[in-house]
């Protein structure tokens, strides 16, 4: 090609074309998939980096999510969906007709109803109905939109945690957080702009694609932290090594990353560009984020945080920090709700140790003028039956009906939506599916989430798949 007679310089004139083409007709797979991003979210004009904060193509109530995900289903009908009639009939078979075509994963689905273990009572202006288990929550309610009408497809955790976290029950798929990164990209150029933490006594049963990349480049991607002061595992420098020879290392190592990248156009040698200097970066700014000895004593006692410890109260101290700071999505998993029996003993401590920072976090995210941009949303993968499992302590899992809140990020304070039969057991009013969660957490955020696309294997990808609608009573 004579176009490229200046390049020959005695090399091989295939490889010479065969780089000039990748290179300068920008046809590389980085070069397609990141003008795909650009061109899909209306930045043509962005400078080409990945992670560079943007802003939404339609106007934005929220910039940022903290995701209390409470895994192993919280039992909706002991915190939230409060049933006169279950107490009533507790101990009785529930009727033929309300079974009809039902799959249960674990008990017989003609196993005995069984009745709430806990008291209700109504709170602040908006009245909403809190069970006793929830004190500090209810100190928030109107703050608060409590959705009640939850439903998803799934009935085991993986499966259930996966769905909610990607809209697909197929590993694999980009996580809630990863599509949010890849939209809004990120205001913290010293942190991850996707963080994650697990506190509960077990990771999450859906592992690490919960907060995973999928199909996405992996710079978007969750990035595990921990509580304490050494965040992130291998930051620090090992003996010997001292900032120079590492900056000196990195800078090395990196400029033979980009002429790899320069050669074959892979994206994932960007990420990893990006990874080495976001590390470095890192070995001053996530001690100093992680440090809640900054925070005041009354700010540490609001949350029942203690500096050192890793505890859910802590986590979500350290969600507000990383918000602060420009982090655009942080989630905290707790795995410890599953309750196939001892449900009395093991709610009372699920509650202790979450209620009051969950609670915090709405009071101080608002005090801090955070709240009304900040989106907050509580809940896990689905509910919990109202039939007895385990002898008289137990409840199995349950897809048809669970409860989720949320809260700022231009959701309705102060608001019930959705109702259950008399039972619990389906939504008989304004039902809300997963898939219309993440539409409307999208919609918060921006992003008409039909729009809102990746193309791979020969099709567009969304959160919401082929599902999905807004749902307009949540939003303020």
């Amino acid at each position: 090609m004579n176009c490229q007679d200046h390049l020959h310089h005695g090399r091989d004139p295939r490889a010479v074309s065969r780089r000039w083409f990748f290179h300068q007709c920008g046809v590389g797979l980085g070069a397609i998939a990141l003008g795909h991003l650009l061109r899909q979210s209306g930045y043509a004009s962005v400078p080409i980096n990945p992670l560079a904060p943007r802003t939404s193509p339609q106007p934005a109530r929220a910039k940022r999510v903290i995701f209390l995900f409470m895994a192993g289903a919280p039992s909706h009908l002991e915190l939230f969906d409060h049933k006169p009639d279950l107490a009533k009939y507790d101990g009785t078979l529930p009727p033929a007709e309300l079974l009809k075509g039902y799959r249960a994963a674990f008990i017989n689905p003609q196993s005995k109803l069984l009745g709430p273990k806990f008291k209700f009572a109504r709170h602040g202006q908006c009245g909403a109905e809190v069970s006793e288990l929830l004190p500090h929550l209810a100190g928030v309610v109107d703050d608060i939109a409590i959705v009640r009408g939850m439903a998803t497809d799934a009935f085991n955790h993986a499966p259930g945690q996966i769905l909610m976290s990607t809209g697909s029950q197929i590993f694999g798929r980009p996580s809630f957080g990863a599509w949010t990164l890849y939209g809004l990209g990120t205001e913290s150029r010293d942190l991850p702009g996707f963080v994650v933490f697990s506190t509960g006594s077990k990771g999450p049963s859906g592992g690490a694609s919960n907060w995973g990349s999928g199909f996405l480049p992996t710079v978007y991607s969750g990035v595990q932290f921990r509580n304490g002061s050494d965040p992130v595992l291998y930051l620090s420098n090992p003996p010997g090594v001292d900032d120079a020879l590492q900056r000196d290392t990195i800078e090395t190592v990196n400029r033979m990353n980009r002429m790899r990248l320069d050669t074959v156009a892979d994206p994932e040698i960007a990420t990893r560009v990006e990874a080495f200097e976001m590390a470095y970066r890192m070995q001053s700014s996530a001690p100093e984020a992680m440090d809640l000895s900054r925070e005041s004593a009354a700010t540490l006692a609001m949350y029942g945080a203690e500096p050192g410890k890793s505890s859910f109260a802590n986590s979500c101290l350290l969600a507000r920090r990383l918000v602060e700071r420009g982090v655009r999505f942080v989630q905290i998993f707790h795995e410890a709700w599953d309750q196939h029996g001892n449900l009395v003993n093991d709610l009372k401590k699920n509650c202790r140790d979450t209620d009051q920072a969950c609670a915090a976090l709405v009071k101080d995210l608002k005090q801090r003028g955070l709240l009304e941009d900040t989106l907050v949303v509580w809940g896990g993968e689905f509910g919990r039956t109202p039939m007895v499992q385990g002898g008289n302590d137990g409840r199995d899992h349950h897809p048809n009906a669970f409860t989720m809140w949320l809260a700022g990020g231009g959701v309705k304070p102060g608001i019930t939506l959705g109702e259950t039969d008399e039972f619990g057991f389906n939504v008989v009013r304004d039902r809300v599916h997963v898939h219309d969660l993440h539409a409307t957490l999208l919609h918060l955020l921006g992003f008409d989430h039909e729009r809102l696309t990746y193309r791979f294997q020969g099709r567009d990808f969304r959160l919401t798949d082929v599902h999905g609608e807004v749902v307009r009573k949540l939003l303020a």
